[in-house]
């Protein structure tokens, strides 16, 4: 604003001159007075001042225009700041429900798959239960079948013939000639069977004799207790005798042959006096 008002007292002083000049060389005019240079400088400032205070006017006006400009600008800027945070807010909620659901999805499938593996575990062990379940009756049928495979059958004499007794006391007979022994439960060196396991077993046995005195007469023994007698009886020539019983063993109990005391018993290669017996059944 000093520039403009610089300027305009320099182009008056100059218009001024230049008029003074030219009226010099026209011809001599009397001089402006004083007062009347004051009133043109006032009504110049007055004029200047107007003009600067339209300026600044329109300064102000153009200021404010572009304020209020920037100040819709900075609305619209807040309005579009608030709609991307409300985006924003959005997203972030959406992710965090994403995330919620897949945190779930995931919680759930580990539940699954928990659940399956133990399923899968227990019927595993409950396969690894009946496996052994399997495995132990057919280890207990193999047993079975093992002892239950128990027979034998023996003569008295391995070879020749002759004739046993009489003794002073019962003595068991050592039957030697064994036709069958199954399991190995008798045995051929003392003449007792052995029961392997408890079960029903059967036993039977023969006796031969030649006739006269003293007769023939064997007891069937169980643990050295007698069970049943078998023997004959008669004169001259050779008579037999037999008899058998069915018996519920321990596994370790015993039966043998007594011959009776101040009795007699034969045998030869026909093999006349045996002794066998069987297992029935396991129980």
């Amino acid at each position: 604003m000093e520039r403009v008002s610089v300027l305009c007292l320099s182009l008056l002083l100059c218009s001024l001159s230049g008029a003074e000049h030219q009226d010099n060389e026209i011809k001599p005019e009397p001089q402006p007075c004083l007062s009347d240079l004051h009133a043109v400088l006032r009504e110049m400032s007055a004029k200047l001042a107007d003009l600067m205070i339209q300026q600044m006017q329109t300064l102000n006006q153009e200021q404010n225009a572009k304020l209020a400009k920037n100040e819709v600008r900075i609305e619209e800027l807040q309005t579009l700041n608030q709609e991307q945070a409300a985006k924003l807010k959005e997203l972030e909620n959406q992710v965090d429900t994403k995330q919620q659901e897949q945190a779930a999805k995931l919680k759930e499938l580990k539940n699954q798959v928990d659940t399956q593996q133990q399923a899968q575990a227990s019927e595993l062990k409950s396969l690894k239960t009946r496996t052994n379940v399997t495995e132990n009756q057919v280890e207990s049928l193999r047993r079975d079948r093992a002892v239950g495979q128990v027979a034998f059958s023996a003569s008295l004499l391995e070879s020749g013939h002759g004739t046993l007794g009489p003794f002073n006391t019962h003595t068991t007979l050592v039957f030697k000639h064994v036709v069958s022994n199954i399991g190995k439960a008798y045995s051929p060196h003392t003449g007792i069977f052995t029961a392997p396991v408890r079960g029903a077993y059967h036993f039977e046995f023969y006796v031969f004799g030649s006739g006269g005195s003293p007769d023939s007469r064997v007891m069937l023994t169980k643990n050295g207790e007698h069970v049943f007698i078998a023997g004959e009886t008669q004169s001259n020539g050779f008579g037999s005798g037999s008899n058998g019983a069915s018996l519920l063993l321990e596994a370790g109990d015993v039966v043998f042959l007594h011959l009776h005391a101040n009795r007699r018993i034969y045998d030869d290669g026909d093999h006349y006096s045996t002794f066998s017996g069987h297992l029935l059944f396991p129980m």
